[in-house]
C-alpha cells in the first residue's frame, strides 16, 4: 500500500463525502448568490449555508450510492 492512501475498502465513504463537499459547495453558492446577489453579508452567509447543505448530502449520498450505482450498472456497459 503506497504511504498516505486510505485501503480500497473507504471508496465508499470517501467518494460521496467529497461529491457532498464539493456539490453543496457549488450549489450553496449559487444558490445565495441567486437570490441576495454579490455583497459581504451573502459571503458572510455561505459558509453556514454550505455546512448545512453538506450535513443533509452527506447521509443522502451514503443512502442512495448503492441504488444509483445498480441504475448506473443497468444503464451503462460494463
Amino acid at each position: 500500500m503506497p504511504r498516505g492512501k486510505l485501503p480500497k475498502r473507504y471508496g465508499g465513504i470517501v467518494t460521496p463525502l467529497l461529491l457532498s463537499l464539493l456539490m453543496t459547495c457549488v450549489v450553496s453558492a449559487i444558490s445565495l448568490v441567486r437570490s441576495q446577489g454579490l455583497n459581504p453579508e451573502v459571503l458572510a452567509m455561505w459558509p453556514s449555508a454550505w455546512m448545512l447543505s453538506w450535513l443533509v448530502a452527506f447521509p443522502v449520498l451514503l443512502l442512495v450510492m448503492p441504488a444509483v450505482r445498480r441504475i448506473v450498472g443497468l444503464i451503462v456497459e460494463a
